[in-house]
């Protein structure tokens, strides 16, 4: 039977609010998609500081056969109202840069997968102190806005990652589209994301919050989300100051809905859903990640990694045709050495026989011969006696 005034049990929730407060948070942000995008751009928009610098893309078209995709890590401790949250953006530079994109989602993965090893391992060890988590919590996969659908690459790449992490497709540079013909495009991605059963993330929605439950289907309706980036201050016809892109028919605003989803994107990640996030890829990619490894290996037994490099893999591929096509050489070679053997061989026998004959005809002859000459000496004797 509770007191008038209760135990105390309703006081947890701030209890845990100093905790949380104290302690801080962390959060783990990937960012994929091709060069010139817009990524650091949208980083440094969504967190209204210059996390990463802009990066030359000059070259960006001169494409390249032997690079491969490479992982970049940008770590940051964000403060406001006096809760620190520890940043770690995960970049992946040279993704489907080049002439060959063949496996340069290799490293991606390999990435996501080798953060949930790491923290298998330190779960396992006697003294568990303070575990380095470098677990990714979402995936920003950006979508170059061509107006057609998704490409072969961007399928292929969406499937993996939609099974590791939290992926949240982004059209970005949605200011280069027409609304309509960006609501187009959006949808294209929709039924090739359904069709493909690609995995997004989707925002939970609370049956017992309605508020919260509309946002979240406002969300979800808004996928994929289309991004304008930009960390400059431009003036509005009406005399206001914006973070936006300044064009001839006037201003393209970042946190204007009407022109794009940058505030539906910026609620997801950090005001509504951060811990959602957070939660989702303990609870189920981390999860899902160590019950497959337990099920096929020993408590503490290592990994065994694979050497998947792309570059390795195509000389491999290209020593494998060479060696193919000498074997092919060798084989035409001793396919000519056999029917000259054969041809020997046939005219070998034919000699031997026309050989056989000859000695057939002369044996005949001899024996002929032979008999002629036994019968002229039984002839003389018989003379001989009759003297």
């Amino acid at each position: 039977m509770a007191t008038p005034n209760g135990i105390g049990i309703a006081n947890l929730p701030n209890q845990r609010h100093k905790i949380v407060a104290k302690r801080g948070g962390h959060f783990t942000l990937m960012v994929v998609g091709e060069s010139g995008l817009g990524k650091t751009t949208l980083i440094n928009t969504l967190f209204s500081t210059e996390l990463a610098a802009v990066k030359d893309y000059s070259r960006r078209f001169v494409k390249q056969m032997d690079k491969t995709t490479e992982i970049d890590i940008i770590k940051a401790e964000l403060e406001e109202k006096q809760f620190k949250v520890k940043l770690t953006v995960i970049d992946t530079p040279g993704f489907g840069d080049y002439v060959n994109n063949r496996d340069s989602w290799t490293p991606i993965v390999d990435f996501i997968d080798d953060q949930h090893e790491s923290f298998m391992r330190q779960e396992q060890q006697p003294q568990r102190g303070e575990k380095l988590d470098m677990r990714v919590h979402a995936c920003l996969y950006f979508i170059r806005p061509t107006g057609h659908t998704l490409k072969p690459l961007d399928i292929e790449i969406m499937k993996r990652l939609g099974t590791r992490v939290n992926l949240i497709p982004i059209v970005s540079k949605a200011d280069t589209l027409t609304p309509t013909d960006l609501a187009q495009f959006k949808q294209k991605i929709r039924e090739v994301i359904a069709a493909q059963g690609i995995r997004v993330y989707t925002p939970p929605i609370e049956a017992d919050d309605e508020a919260s439950a509309e946002h979240a289907r406002v969300l979800t309706a808004a996928m994929p989300f289309s991004i304008i980036g930009s960390t400059q201050d431009v003036a509005t016809a009406d005399g206001r100051t914006v973070k936006g892109r300044e064009y001839l028919w006037g201003v393209a605003e970042v946190e204007n809905e009407e022109h794009c989803d940058f505030k539906k994107l910026r609620s997801l990640l950090i005001r509504t859903h951060m811990l959602d996030l957070i939660a989702t890829s303990e609870d189920s990619h981390y999860e899902n990640y160590r019950q497959s490894q337990m099920e096929t290996r020993k408590f503490g037994e290592p990994k065994v990694k694979k050497v998947e490099n792309p570059k390795f893999k195509e000389e491999e591929e290209a020593l494998r045709k060479r060696f193919t096509e000498q074997v092919k050489m060798e084989e035409a070679r001793f396919r000519q050495w056999e029917q000259h053997l054969i041809a020997e061989r046939d005219r070998l026998n034919k000699d031997l026989e026309q050989a056989h004959g000859s000695i057939k005809a002369l044996e005949v002859e001899l024996d002929s011969l032979g008999g002629a000459v036994g019968y002229g000496s039984t002839a003389s004797r018989q003379t001989a006696g009759r003297r």
